[in-house]
């Protein structure tokens, strides 16, 4: 299968990057095609503007969103890793969804309706989270951000949601229950077998 990985996080050596070494060499290791895109490396530019709008409308992209469009229709499987910020995704891995699952490529409306475009592709979300996953739970975020997040993108493009791992508590972790959350992540990988 062809993964494509789209990851934020601007600091190198955070525990989201282990969860990112973690998941692509597991996916490696059992013989999937992985591509990365390091949306902090790449310096992706995150801000939806009045011209992205305006060529979507007549299904023409600028550039480097054409560039990242190619990669998610080579994709079988597209996995977010990022931290949760403000009970969402990060801004720039936001804005990627933005410009890059536009109108046009991952989904339309016309004369026949609401058309997903991206119906074939399935998406795996790892998020990091610094409150304890309770929180998280008790407080009903995580029902809103499954809501906002993967319904949504569900519902417009199609893509069907395969897996979404929330891991709390991440700042103040010991070292074993890191090891045992990058166990999880090798776990996730594995479904793809």
């Amino acid at each position: 299968m062809n993964h494509l990985i789209v990851y934020s996080h601007p600091n190198p050596k955070s525990f989201n990057h282990a969860i990112l070494e973690t998941y692509e060499q597991s996916l490696i290791e059992q013989g999937h095609e992985v591509r990365v895109r390091d949306l902090y490396a790449i310096n992706f530019d995150p801000v939806l503007s009045a011209e992205d709008l305006e060529l979507a409308q007549r299904r023409e992209y600028q550039a480097d969103v054409r560039h990242e469009q190619e990669m998610v229709a080579w994709a079988d499987v597209i996995t977010f890793i990022c931290p949760v910020w403000w009970a969402g995704l990060t801004a720039n891995l936001r804005g990627y969804v933005d410009r890059v699952l536009s109108s046009g490529f991952a989904y339309e409306f016309g004369p026949d309706g609401h058309q997903k475009l991206l119906a074939n592709k399935h998406l795996v979300l790892i998020n990091t989270m610094n409150a304890p996953y309770d929180i998280y739970q008790n407080s009903g975020m995580l029902k809103s951000m499954t809501q906002t997040i993967d319904e949504c993108l569900t519902d417009f493009t199609g893509i069907q949601v395969a897996a979404h791992a929330y891991f709390g508590s991440v700042a103040g972790c010991s070292r074993e229950e890191r090891l045992s959350m990058l166990d999880q992540v090798r776990a996730l990988a594995a479904q793809f077998c």
